[in-house]
């Protein structure tokens, strides 16, 4: 799965316990009430890779494994962030995610025989330090994101994004530098 080659997502099952046990995971994560700071923190902590000191994930959140996502310090998602983790997902420090984001690692082969038969790919996402994505963004498989740069709400990023640039589009094309 992390190799970046077709594999079985839909008759492994490891994968497939792995895939329940992280959506139970979720699921008590956005049931507990946003006074319950200790026990959600506890909870993302668990289900993360790797954590910041200081980070807040308003809920919904949904995320296929947990194990490969890694957040850095000062870390900011609003509600509804979806990250499909079959490869790994890496943000920076000081990274804030507007509403209703995808980040999408998982994809499917374009023929169909490979695609019906369950095979699908995963290439890692990395999003680097200082990066704001505005409000229903998609980030698909094998993008990078660069330092200090701003996504535009409704972007849908398909290729690498420089640092220090505002980016908009679908697809996401920086329009000018930030600095």
């Amino acid at each position: 799965m992390m190799s970046g080659e077709l594999y079985d997502a839909t008759h492994n099952e490891t994968l497939l316990s792995l895939l329940t046990q992280t959506q139970e995971r979720c699921y008590d994560y956005n049931r507990l009430r946003p006074s319950q700071v200790t026990e959600r923190e506890a909870l993302i902590r668990g289900l993360l890779g790797k954590t910041g000191k200081r980070f807040k994930i308003i809920s919904p959140f949904f995320c296929d494994y947990g194990f490969n996502i890694e957040i850095g310090e000062n870390f900011f998602a609003n509600t509804n962030l979806v990250i499909l983790d079959e490869a790994r997902v890496s943000f920076g420090d000081n990274v804030f995610i507007a509403p209703n984001c995808a980040f999408y690692t998982a994809g499917h082969p374009l023929d169909v025989a490979q695609r019906n038969a369950g095979l699908e790919y995963s290439k890692p996402i990395s999003v680097g330090n200082d990066v704001w994505i505005g409000g229903n963004v998609c980030v698909m498989p094998g993008v990078s994101i660069g330092d200090g740069t701003v996504i535009g709400g409704g972007s849908v990023v398909v290729h690498d994004i420089p640092g220090g640039v505002l980016a908009v589009g679908n697809p996401c094309r920086p329009i000018r530098s930030l600095y």
